[in-house]
């Protein structure tokens, strides 16, 4: 017997969400991933669900069935990743202490960014201001303050880095 489709009801999925959320958040991290390819791996399952609502015969094994996947999803995410290396990616910065050209011009660059980011619209702005002056907050963290699911987190943080470098002129290559 197919699952019915109460799960197409938004009250229903928050409650999912809530009840189910952190489980899966927590199953991603467990599996060794950080923050950003846990919020991925958080985000393909409940995607999955979706995909297999009709095929899910039992609702009493959804909460199972998401950390099932979730576990699933971490690894094809591990298993990706082992396969590319990310060194490289982002060079060595010089330090400015001493120069104050370089000071000066990492100041004007600040200016930049954050007149960039004061021109975003909402989640960005807001999202983004988070993520840069509290460095160490979470995805669940950013999730509850900005209530947002949190596999929702990573690929909006993506968009809206991607609308500052336009906004910046420079454009991801």
């Amino acid at each position: 017997m197919p699952y019915d489709l109460d799960l197409l009801d938004e009250t229903a999925w928050r409650g999912l969400v809530d009840r189910f959320g952190f489980r899966m958040w927590a199953v991603a991290r467990a599996c060794g991933l950080d923050a950003t390819d846990a919020a991925d791996a958080v985000q393909a399952a409940w995607l999955r669900l979706v995909e297999k609502l009709d095929t899910i015969r039992d609702p009493e094994a959804v909460g199972a069935w998401l950390v099932t996947t979730t576990r699933h999803e971490a690894g094809r995410i591990r298993r990706k990743r082992a396969g590319h290396q990310l060194t490289g990616l982002v060079p060595d910065l010089p330090t400015t202490e001493g120069d104050p050209v370089a000071r000066m011009l990492s100041e004007e660059d600040g200016r930049r960014l954050w007149a960039a980011i004061d021109t975003l619209h909402e989640p960005c702005r807001t999202l983004l201001r988070l993520i840069v002056t509290l460095p160490e907050v979470t995805y669940a963290q950013l999730a509850h303050r900005m209530r947002m699911p949190i596999g929702s987190i990573g690929p909006t943080r993506m968009r809206c880095l991607r609308r500052v470098r336009s906004l910046m002129g420079e454009e991801p290559r």
